[in-house]
């Protein structure tokens, strides 16, 4: 990585205009296309989608969306009344006639007496659309809401409900991303006390970010993309891209206080931090796309988008970072450190982040007080997570809208004048094969109105060509109440069955209700087998980093216990409803069926990314010592701080997004910013250093036959050969100068890698470092279509050969994915033999010399 990082770092205008060039060719196609983001999903198999295939095919007039338009007088009139039917049929008639609209059942139909309420004062009639709502063009939408709004009056009160409407009323998070920035810029002002040094990690994760969404938009013109897809994205991209570069930015600015040259100290933070930032976005990028598993497309959609603007912070924060060092250069630090410098004091102003005395003395508390300190987070943790364990799936419905929409108007309006189960009805849809059937027919429309929980039914007319016939069942309670799902499975096991036994009807209850249980029931069934994947993945992962069989373990246990705690307090917040209605994100309901398979991909994550950066340095000491409570002492000390400041940035940027308005999105950005603040306060500053105390050195254990089995992967970096600024000393002759620079050393400094001096002449003929299977991977995947790997691994022939035929039209690059482990092997042992030969001409040389003296 260091060679790269020394390019950058040279040629830092051309990598910004790179970048700038990038941005510009996604957004001109980005402007030009727009997007095409798209709620339609089918869950092939389920109950509620057999319903609505069947409609489709039968009756594609009722298989669109249905929406209602609801009328209410305010004051002692009734629908009824002469002036008002006259109006409000004028505005019907009009609809009607609208693009998209199929037909509009009046409330002064022949079948409409049942669609005013029993005190006259609302009613509603619905619009069906000629497809469902996620398919409607909006300027159709929007034209039905003008249409239907225009006759309101002081005494009319005319609102509209569905999904819809929903879709293009419903108030999106804008400013929430401001919001976030603004926060992490004020948290790292104060950290680092220089303006440069805060924008610098804003301006990076900025970057990857609109590189990131602007991607998310284009793909989803060739694959369908929710249109929460790129506010999930936004959500976890800006606060990995801040987070990842503050961890770069932190280790540079440390080498630059030491005394390093601004490039020398961009080199080693790269090569250390770095590492670790790469290995980090890769790991969240697995766990995100672990959503693939679960072979359902939106989730899949969302995890493909969610893990393109994760990926892009990752060459952001190692080719666009070490440019804008490049321009920055020591104007990173303060003024006072600046001078401190410049009077060949380098310790003087420096105080890296996470190296204060009080990290040590917290350290030295956790490994006093271990078990102490390890109970009493278990403890914080449990009853966190108790609320979890009532956790309901479902999906709320429009009665938890902000006050003030149409559609929480409509929603209300129903509520009072047919009560709640209006708002979401149930749609059976009955098949029957013969003439014969409907006393079958009959007997189970009576049978739903006798059912405990059923407000109302009503049949339709069976359809001569297709004998199908809808029901319309309203529920008692409201779409989102639990009493709804217990009514949905009763009629499913035991009423619907005994009136079809002895005919050949056939029944399927569908309805967006239906559907959405429907969800929550496939999502639970598979939640087991997501989290097994997601474990084992990441738990390999660390295996592979810090050759030990029980950190991956730990980390995996952490992961488990922060999203149980997580949740525990989605669940108090808006299934019990602590705190929502404050928020203004409605009353208590479910928590959306999605959110734990999507909440448990970002946080194993985001949690591994904690756990690299705490265990690496922790690692990087063990390495060194061997002595297992020192190395967890020092790597507290050293990365605690850092880790909590991290953390702080990433909780605001997620709770900027609790006030766009959205219940979805806020209950992602209540979950996550809860779990960070678990994971990096409780977890990762108290529970991991202590058990890790009480493990010993079984921490570090590793099968022998492990250990031969796993290839080596190095996230630490290896020891920087850069020559460091000595402190004020005479100035030695030159013969000594020369010995003093080859055999010098600097005392190590907390939070950096030991240092060697090495005189310029030997520099470049050093020991080569050894080619690394990670980093190999890495230039393979971004640029492998280029051959950049066999640049990387010094095969130019093969490099120029892949960059000319685009990787031999991409056969080459796919058979590179298995056989680059032995390349890399091979590059390594010509690296090996090279150095051997020139170990024995360095060794030469002084004899050679001693002969010509």
């Amino acid at each position: 990585m260091s060679a790269l990082v020394r390019w950058c770092f040279r040629h830092r205008l051309l990598v910004v205009g790179i970048w700038a060039t990038l941005l510009v060719a996604l957004a001109v196609p980005y402007a030009t296309l727009g997007t095409s983001y798209s709620d339609a999903f089918s869950l092939p198999g389920l109950e509620s989608s057999k319903a609505q295939a069947r409609l489709q095919t039968s009756e594609p007039r009722q298989a669109g969306d249905s929406d209602q338009i609801v009328v209410h007088v305010r004051h002692d009139g009734s629908v009824r009344d002469p002036a008002v039917r006259r109006k409000v049929t004028s505005m019907l008639d009009r609809v009607a006639a609208l693009p998209s609209v199929t037909s509009v059942s009046s409330m002064y139909g022949p079948d409409g007496a049942a669609r005013i309420s029993k005190d006259g004062r609302t009613g509603y009639a619905t619009v069906t659309f000629d497809a469902q709502a996620e398919r409607i063009p909006a300027a159709d939408v929007t034209r039905v809401i003008d249409t239907a709004r225009a006759v309101r009056d002081g005494d009319l009160r005319v609102e509209l409900g569905g999904q819809a409407i929903s879709l293009v009323a419903e108030g999106g998070g804008q400013g929430t991303e401001a919001i976030g920035l603004l926060a992490a810029g004020i948290i790292l002002f104060v950290a680092f006390g220089s303006l440069l040094g805060m924008l610098l990690p804003l301006l990076v994760a900025v970057a990857a970010l609109g590189a990131g969404l602007l991607a998310v938009g284009l793909t989803s013109h060739v694959m369908t993309l929710g249109s929460d897809a790129p506010t999930v994205a936004a959500l976890i991209g800006l606060g990995v891209g801040i987070d990842y570069a503050l961890f770069i930015v932190t280790r540079c600015r440390t080498g630059l206080q030491r005394g390093l040259t601004p490039e020398q100290a961009a080199v080693h933070a790269l090569d250390t931090s770095g590492r670790a930032v790469v290995f980090a976005g890769l790991t969240v990028v697995t766990a995100l796309l672990g959503l693939l598993v679960l072979r359902i497309g939106p989730l899949s959609a969302m995890g493909i988008s969610a893990a393109t603007a994760v990926l892009a912070t990752v060459p952001a924060s190692v080719t666009l970072l070490p440019a804008l060092l490049g321009l920055f250069g020591s104007r990173l630090l303060t003024r006072r450190q600046r001078r401190a410098l410049s009077t060949c004091n380098p310790r003087a102003g420096a105080r890296p982040l996470g190296t204060e005395r009080s990290g040590g003395r917290w350290a030295e508390q956790v490994e006093r007080r271990k078990t102490l300190f390890a109970l009493t987070a278990l403890l914080m943790v449990t009853v966190l997570s108790l609320p979890a364990l009532s956790l309901r799936l479902g999906t709320s419905d429009a009665g938890n809208d902000p006050k003030g929409t149409t559609t929480r108007a409509a929603y209300d309006l129903l509520a009072q004048g047919f009560g709640p189960g209006s708002n979401g009805p149930l749609v059976l849809v009955a098949q029957l094969d013969a003439p014969s059937d409907r006393p079958a027919l009959n007997r189970l429309v009576e049978a739903v109105r006798r059912t405990p929980g059923v407000a109302s039914a009503t049949a339709g007319r069976v359809t001569a060509a297709t004998g199908l016939s809808v029901i319309d069942v309203a529920p008692t309670g409201a779409p989102q109440d639990e009493s709804t799902s217990t009514l949905i499975a009763h009629l499913r096991k035991e009423v619907v069955p005994t009136a079809e036994r002895g005919s050949g009807l056939t029944v399927y209850v569908g309805g967006t209700t239906a559907a959405s249980d429907d969800l929550a029931d496939l999502l639970t069934g598979k939640l087991p087998l997501f989290l097994g994947v997601i474990v084992v993945l990441g738990c390999l992962l660390l295996m592979l980093a810090f050759r030990s069989v029980l950190v991956p373990l730990t980390a995996a246990l952490m992961n488990l216990l922060a999203s149980a705690a997580s949740f525990g307090v989605v669940v108090a917040v808006f299934q019990w409803g602590w705190g929502s209605e404050l928020l203004g994100l409605g009353k208590a309901g479910p928590v959306e069926a999605q959110l734990p398979v999507i909440m448990l991909a970002i946080l194993f994550g985001l949690s591994m990314d904690y756990q690299v950066f705490l265990v690496s340095r922790m690692h990087e000491e063990w390495e060194h010592t061997r002595d297992n409570h020192r190395a967890i002492r020092i790597g507290q000390a050293e990365t605690g701080r850092l880790i909590n400041a991290a953390a702080l940035i990433m909780i605001c940027v997620f709770i900027a997004f609790v006030f766009g308005g959205e219940r979805v999105i806020a209950e992602y950005g209540v979950g996550l910013a809860a779990a960070v603040a678990i994971d990096a306060f409780v977890l990762r500053t108290v529970l991991v250093p202590s058990l890790m105390h009480l493990l010993g050195r079984a921490n570090w254990w590793l099968p022998a036959w492990l250990e031969r089995t796993l290839p080596r992967v190095s996230i630490e970096g290896a020891p920087s050969r850069e020559s460091v600024p000595a402190a004020p000393a005479p100035a030695p002759a030159p013969a000594s100068a020369a010995r003093v620079e080859r055999t010098g050393s600097v005392p190590h400094h907390p939070g950096v890698a030991p240092v060697r001096h090495e005189s310029p002449q030997r520099q470049d003929r050093g020991p080569r470092v050894p080619k690394s299977v990670l980093a190999a991977y890495l230039w393979w995947f971004f640029f492998g279509l280029f051959g950049m790997h066999h640049f990387y691994l010094g095969r130019t022939g093969r490099g120029l050969l892949h960059l000319c035929t685009l990787g031999i039209c991409g056969l080459g690059w796919l058979a590179d994915a298995l056989t680059l482990p032995h390349q890399v092997r091979s590059a390594n042992v010509r690296i090996a033999l090279a150095d051997i030969a020139l170990h024995a001409d360095a060794t030469a040389d002084p004899a050679s010399n001693d002969s010509l003296r």
